[in-house]
């Protein structure tokens, strides 16, 4: 069976019922309706806070990427793209640093700020990709994204940086961390449980699925937790 997915079950609090997203489209005929950025001062009490938020972030990106939803920034797209990813380059590696000056600060490990703050903000952006996607009838795109991403994190994303600092400096990376074999062997039983689980919701995504992937991921992280305190005992 074909596991289907509405854009509903995802966005509007995992709603069971599918909003009405009209005929589906040809994903590659999708186009971006949306204007070009605008930078000017909001007129709202509460996006001028989001606005005062973001600004940090945006403001660089607005002047050194040329947009592409303009007819003038169109033909610089790869300028764009390849701006886009040593922005985002940039952007974590501050993200990572602030989060270990913050984990240090308030006496918690590195192991555990990646495991729960990091990995959080992390999935941010699947998020949003997915109920953007979502919300244009593509629910299939949608879990597509949050599978894929993961899959090259894991085959790509840890693989290249340890690969360059192997030939850079010659030696391995040493990971530490309490518990590694045991957390990784939860991680393949918490895959299991996921397809367990959406078996038993007749491949379908709905609003109990989603408690039970939350209910998941929790005991993920309190295991994993535990075993990073020494509450719990890894005999590997």
């Amino acid at each position: 069976e074909k596991m289907e997915v509405g854009a509903a079950a995802i966005t509007d609090s995992f709603c069971t019922q599918r909003e009405s997203v009209g005929p589906m489209a040809d994903p590659d005929e999708v186009v971006d309706t949306n204007d070009a950025l605008d930078i000017s001062w909001p007129d709202t009490a509460r996006k001028r806070i989001t606005y005062l938020l973001v600004a940090p972030i945006v403001f660089p990106l607005w002047i050194t990427l040329p947009d592409t939803r303009t007819p003038r920034g169109k033909k610089f797209f790869p300028v764009t793209f390849i701006g886009s990813i040593v922005w985002i380059a940039a952007y974590s590696y501050l993200m990572v640093w602030w989060a270990n000056v913050s984990g240090d600060t308030i006496k918690i490990p590195p192991e555990v700020m990646g495991l729960t703050f990091l990995a959080a903000g992390t999935s941010i952006p699947d998020l949003i990709t997915s109920v953007i996607v979502a919300r244009k009838g593509f629910g299939d795109m949608a879990v597509s994204s949050s599978v894929g991403s993961n899959i090259f994190d894991v085959t790509v994303g840890l693989p290249v940086p340890w690969l360059l600092y192997g030939i850079i400096y010659g030696k391995p990376v040493e990971v530490n961390s309490v518990g590694m074999v045991c957390s990784i062997s939860i991680l393949f039983m918490m895959l299991l449980f996921v397809i367990l689980s959406i078996a038993c919701f007749r491949w379908k995504m709905n609003k109990g699925l989603g408690f039970t992937m939350f209910l998941l991921y929790f005991v993920f992280v309190a295991v994993s937790l535990m075993f990073e305190y020494n509450v719990l005992t890894c005999p590997f």
